[in-house]
This record gives C-alpha cells, sequence and structure tokens, in this order.
C-alpha cells in the first residue's frame, strides 16, 4: 500500500511540475530559466515513476493480485 501511495505522489507531482513550467512558459521572458528548471524536475520525477514501477512489478507488488 506505501508503494501504490509513493506512485501516486511522484505522479501528482509530475502533473504539478507540468502545470508550473506551462505556466512559466505563458509568463516569464526568454531570459527566465525556471522553465527549464522545470524539465528536469519533471524529467528526474518520471525516472523516479520508473524506477517505483519496475520495483513494484519485480517483486510483485503490483500486478495480478
Amino acid at each position: 500500500m506505501l508503494l501504490k501511495s509513493l506512485i501516486a505522489v511522484v505522479f501528482l507531482a509530475m502533473l504539478a511540475s507540468l502545470a508550473a513550467g506551462a505556466g512559466f512558459l505563458i509568463r516569464d521572458d526568454a531570459q527566465s530559466r525556471r522553465l527549464l528548471v522545470s524539465l528536469k524536475i519533471r524529467v528526474s520525477l518520471a525516472a523516479l515513476l520508473l524506477g517505483l514501477l519496475f520495483y513494484g512489478f519485480y517483486f510483485g507488488d503490483l500486478g495480478n493480485a
């Protein structure tokens, strides 16, 4: 149950980073680096999410139950 909750939290954090990046794209000027930072965070969260999913399927915490 902890793994599923952690996966949900990481996914919601990715959505928040996506929304923040869209806001930065619309509002900021061309010199702002906040959009790039948001992208780096989103990519890191995606890698973490994939790692959690692989872990869950490999050890049987996720899948057919």
